[in-house]
């Protein structure tokens, strides 16, 4: 087994090479002026607010293309909310700012990340066998300020997208420059304070790009949060217009304490506020450092990119979800940790040409990753001190993904997309406590893509969308014998889980000046065992089916006011489990965001914005939900030249709604056994945040 997996390694390094120097070796081509203008731009796309005219441009209603524009003037409570461009997902936070928060999209309780997959100008953020749960996405890292262009998608249509994505992607792209440097100073309720500053400069070829945030924040809870958080960003870029590389640094720093989810009946016995903790150590810090490479090229022989990066990230979180139903004396908090170091690139070729009068576009692309994990553990602890070790892992564990797409334009107004992507996952995982959960395992899947395009009629195109995809799961879950804390034999999970989906939609811009896009859908996941880095052992999850609609609308009127309003409706559900256990705890079926933006001649300038979510299943039975949280914020400011003046209030209407919600057994202390209850967390109340900046 060992040997032949590092021939299967030695055998991919090598294609890789080879790939890459033929990529490297293409030589570079003279463009006339008429060549130029049937170029595409590879290295800077401008887009002005949501794209509004992407009718050819995209393969999915449900695809678009977001600009700095669109959410300029959009009140964020915290950087995670940026994903919330995407139409139909929320992002809210059950403990501290600094964790990454919860992800909702198209009926999934997306946890931290497991099927949604991020990334940043080519690096991926989410972290496959993390300390704290699979796929974990954390954005804290992003200084909102520095994103130029966001693209997103969703579904398994796209051969592009590998791991983690069969609800949606979604990808960050900071600006190359700047017209004008920034410095803005924010102050606000709860001792917040925030400041950035960032500015570009013409260096040798190209630009660079500097940017820097600090943010305090003690919050409002009984327990000061006491965020301290540093982002810095560091980019060179070098384009002239046919080829052109960048270089990127980042670094990122966050400690910060905890208030968590809370017992509901500590609530009703006035044992406790809304805004207090039962456990006030919890908390966390991280440090992520990440540097990138990216080379892009056009010539006769087509468009080729290549990129490369490294990160390296330490994480500690101490949590307290059950308080005293382990250990009624010392407590049940935990201490997770996760270090790594993982490294990656990708080589993406794409070819324009003609084949019997039909244009043709043809592209190969290949990705590898691998995550260096020397210590990822699961520890009981107290006050921060641990008292106990339940695992404690090193992990090496390397992907490569290969893709091809074929799309042919059959007639003016049909074409077709066909998609082939295979991935191979080989997993190394050395058990320091329990030798008998330690092996080597690997894996294979192979996932087909077909898209139908067809039109525009009267400015609307329609598609038809069919895909397979997949996540990862832990690699500790795919060597598993028995349970850390039980010593029980358990169930090793399956290292590659497959979906598959179908999507029916269309993009119209029939009325000048709205942009409304439909789609129904549906996607299905294998039956699995889900690894929990919460208790270092497995937990059963059936197969599942979700399918939906939803529709978006963006809508200009005059130069001056936009108007945007999406819905997804979505019904989730165990399939292969009895018919009263069929929900899917934490599923969200309908959410609602819309809202106005003002940017008047004058200066003034102004945002309301709403997001809505219902009744959400808590059990299997549903025999207990979560009641439905609607949140209003308003923002609103003046601009005069290079100064800019805002106020925003988060919560306008200080909705007393939970941001989260779980059903599931707790002890507190002086219970004398495990309760079943509600355990939520409430949204901030209102506050009011003041923020002045000046361009120079």
């Amino acid at each position: 087994m060992k040997v032949s997996q590092h021939f299967r390694i030695q055998q991919i390094i090598w294609v890789t090479c080879s790939i890459i120097s033929f990529f490297s070796a293409l030589p570079a081509y003279a463009h006339t002026q008429d060549e130029a203008e049937a170029v595409s731009d590879l290295g800077i796309l401008e887009v002005t607010g949501r794209a509004s005219d992407l009718i050819g441009q995209t393969d999915t209603a449900s695809s678009g293309i977001i600009g700095q524009p669109e959410f300029e003037f959009r009140p964020l409570s915290r950087p995670g909310e940026l994903v919330e461009v995407v139409p139909g997902m929320m992002a809210t936070q059950h403990s501290g700012s600094g964790k990454a928060n919860q992800y909702f999209l198209r009926g999934f309780n997306l946890d931290h990340g497991t099927d949604f997959s991020g990334m940043v100008d080519g690096v991926p953020l989410n972290l496959p066998s993390h300390g704290h749960g699979q796929g974990y996405l954390d954005l804290n890292s992003i200084i909102p300020e520095l994103v130029d262009i966001v693209e997103f998608g969703k579904g398994p249509y796209h051969a592009e997208m590998g791991d983690f994505s069969s609800a949606g992607y979604v990808h960050f792209h900071t600006k190359h420059r700047m017209d004008k440097g920034l410095a803005k100073f924010g102050f606000g309720e709860d001792g917040y304070y925030r400041g950035v500053l960032a500015d570009s400069y013409k260096f040798g070829k190209g630009d660079l790009l500097f940017g820097a945030e600090v943010n305090f924040y003690e919050g409002p809870w009984e327990r000061d949060e006491n965020i301290n958080k540093f982002n810095g960003l560091l980019r060179y870029t070098a384009d002239d217009g046919y080829k052109g590389y960048s270089l990127v640094g980042t670094a990122y720093h966050n400690n910060w304490d905890s208030t968590e989810q809370i017992p509901k009946r500590a609530i009703d016995q006035q044992s406790l506020s809304e805004l207090g903790t039962i456990d006030d150590t919890a908390g966390g810090d991280i440090e992520r450092y990440s540097l990138s490479g990216n080379w892009w090229r056009q010539s006769e022989y087509g468009e080729t990119e290549l990129s490369l990066y490294g990160v390296y990230s330490n994480f500690n979180l101490f949590s307290n979800f059950t308080y005293f139903l382990e250990d009624p004396v010392n407590g049940d908090q935990i201490t997770q940790r996760d270090r790594r170091y993982t490294f990656g690139g990708v080589a993406k070729h794409t070819k324009y040409e003609d084949w019997f009068g039909f244009d043709i576009k043809n592209i190969i692309g290949l990705q590898v990753r691998h995550d260096d994990i020397p210590n990822v553990a699961l520890h009981k602890s107290k006050d921060r001190a641990i008292t106990r070790t339940v695992s404690k892992h090193k992990i090496n564990q390397t992907s490569i993904g290969l893709y091809g797409e074929n799309e042919i334009q059959w007639a003016e107004k049909f074409k077709s997309i066909l998609g082939l992507r295979g991935d191979f996952y080989v997993y190394d995982v050395e058990s320091h406590l329990m030798a008998a959960n330690s092996g080597e395992t690997n894996d294979a899947q192979f996932s087909p893509k077909l898209s139908f395009v067809v039109g525009p009629w009267y400015d609307t195109e329609y598609y038809l969308n069919l895909g397979y995809g997949f996540h990862s799961n832990d690699a500790r879950g795919t060597t598993i014998q028995f349970d850390p804390e039980s010593s029980n034999p358990v169930k090793a999970v399956d290292p590659l889980v497959t979906s598959r989906g179908v999507e029916v939609g269309l993009r119209t811009q029939y009325i000048p000046g709205l942009v409304s896009t439909f789609s129904f859908w549906w996607l299905e996941l294998d039956s699995e065992l889900v690894f929990v880095g919460d208790g270092g052992g497995t937990e059963p999850s059936g197969k599942s089916q979700r399918y939906g609609l939803e529709l978006t609308n963006y809508y200009k009127p005059v130069d001056w006011l936009t108007l945007d309003f999406d819905i997804a409706l979505t019904q989730s559900e165990f399939t292969n489990v009895p018919v009263n256990r069929k929900e899917i705890p934490n599923s969200v079926g309908t959410t609602i965001s819309g809202g106005a933006t003002i940017d008047l001649p004058n200066g003034v300038f102004g945002s309301l914005r709403i997001r809505h979510f219902d009744d959400v299943p808590l059990t299997e039975e549903g025999s207990v939900f979560a009641d439905s949280t609607t949140v209003v914020n308003l923002g609103t400011g003046y601009r005069y030249k290079d100064y800019r003046l805002e106020l925003n209030v988060l919560n306008l209407f200080d909705s007393g709604d939970t941001d989260i919600t779980y059903f599931y057994e707790s002890q507190l202390s002086g219970e004398t056994s495990g309760v079943d209850d509600i355990h939520f967390h409430p949204v901030e109340p209102r506050t009011i945040r003041v923020q002045a900046s000046m361009r120079f």
